[in-house]
This record gives structure tokens, sequence and C-alpha cells, in this order.
């Protein structure tokens, strides 16, 4: 019977055990008893440990997921405020440098559907090519997952990134009786790239000139008159001296 076993196995059996331990040291997942319980344990082993942290910041990835969070309720419908734009900065910087390390965390889709709805508030020229690519990067990467399948759909629906143009000083008034002459328009309206989504510029409120404030004149002075005696007044009498004291003589016209 041993003899016959042996046989059965013969060579190429014993090369699929080897095989078999290889390929079990190689992927310890493979170890489990069911598909279920192997596709858990490399989602598992795929996912970056909740107490470690990337980007400049040092951000984990709640913090990475929280700031996105806090900062879309932050924006309102649109932003281009440096102080969300300077943290929406930092949380991107991490959650690319979580993806470098961990490219296969079930819960990068997550972050980067997270990450999309920020920047899609975002009116800048950067953040809307940015809120593009992630949209085509998370299809790509995880096309299975929820978050993946409702920006298909946003795709699908249409997109269109909106900048906000930069302000400019309002134009000179032209004096009474000046007829404007219309020159064409030297920036024709943009055209999306192919494969590129449609562009929206939105235009600002002109800048009006601070007017030149008037230089303030200096005060003159003005000469105080002394008040005029009326023409009827009764000239004051000179008081007489006490008695025993000679009054001192009024003093002599120089010689000229």
């Amino acid at each position: 019977m041993v003899a016959m076993a042996a046989g059965l196995i013969g060579p190429s059996g014993v090369g699929a055990a080897t095989a078999a331990k290889a390929a079990a040291k190689n992927d310890p997942c493979a170890s489990k008893p069911s598909k279920f319980q192997q596709a858990q344990c490399r989602k598992f082993s795929a996912s970056a440990p909740a107490d470690e942290y990337f980007g400049k910041m040092k951000m984990s990835f709640l913090g990475i997921n929280n700031t996105f969070r806090d900062e879309t309720i932050m924006a309102g419908p649109y932003t281009i405020d440096n102080g969300i734009i300077t943290k929406v900065t930092f949380a991107d910087d991490a959650m690319r440098s979580w993806m470098a390390k961990y490219p296969n965390d079930p819960q990068l889709a997550r972050t980067f559907y997270l990450g999309i709805i920020m920047f899609k508030k975002i009116y800048t020229q950067e953040y809307q090519d940015k809120a593009w690519d992630y949209m085509s990067l998370i299809q790509r990467k995880f096309p299975s997952t929820f978050f993946a399948k409702q920006v298909k759909k946003d795709v699908a629906l249409g997109f269109t990134e909106h900048v906000i143009a930069d302000a400019l000083p309002c134009p000179t008034p032209l004096p009474p009786g000046v007829v404007p002459t219309l020159l064409p328009s030297a920036e024709p309206s943009p055209t999306p790239a192919p494969g590129r989504p449609k562009l929206a510029i939105i235009d600002q409120p002109c800048i009006k000139p601070t007017p030149t404030p008037s230089p303030t004149p200096f005060p003159t002075a003005t000469p105080t008159l002394a008040p005029a005696l009326p023409t009827n007044a009764t000239p004051v009498p000179a008081t007489p001296a006490p008695a025993g004291v000679t009054p001192a003589p009024s003093p002599s016209p120089s010689p000229r």
C-alpha cells in the first residue's frame, strides 16, 4: 500500500506539494480555508495601520479624512480662501504619501472620494484639474467600489471645471462725448482639450482705483486787533499820590 501510494504521488505530486508550500510562504493568506477569508486577509495586509502617519504634517488616514470633511463644510458652495487651501494641500500631500506606501489599501477609495468633493469646491485651475485627475484615478484603480461607481455616475451627468478669474482694475472713464472703440477680445473662449472637461471662467467685479487724497492746506496766522475805545468813553482820572509821597518825574524826551 505504501508503495502504491508512493507510486500514485510520483514526482509531479511532490512538485505540486512543494509549490503549494512556497505559495503559502509568499502569501500568508493562501492558508485560509475559504476564498472570502483569503480576500479579507489580503485587504487587512494591504491596509495602513491607524497609528501610522504620512506627509509633511504626519497625518493619519483618519486625520486626512477629517480634514477633507471639515474643510468641505467650511468652504460652502465654493472657495478660494488661502487658509482652507493650505489645509487641503497638506491633506493631499499626506494622501499621496499614503498611496505610495500602501497602493492597494481599500480605504484609499473613500479618502480619494472625500478629496474629490473638496477639490471640486476650490475654484482655482490647479484644484479643478486635480479633482478631474482623481476622478479618473479612482475609476481606474478601484472600479468595483461604491465610490468609483458614484464618480462614474457624476462624470456621465457632466462635469464642468469652475475657475474664478483674477480681478482687474476698472477701466478709466472716457471724457464726455468720446465714443469707445470696440476691440476684438485677445483671449478666445476656452475650449477643453481632448479628454478634459468643460471649463467655465467666472469674472470678478473690477477693482476701483483708490482716490488720491487732496493735500491739507497749512493754516494762516490772522493777527488779532485790540478793541477800539468808543468815542464817548470818559477817560479814567489819574489816581492822586498819597500825602507825603513825591510823584516820580515823567521821563524827558531823548535828544535827537
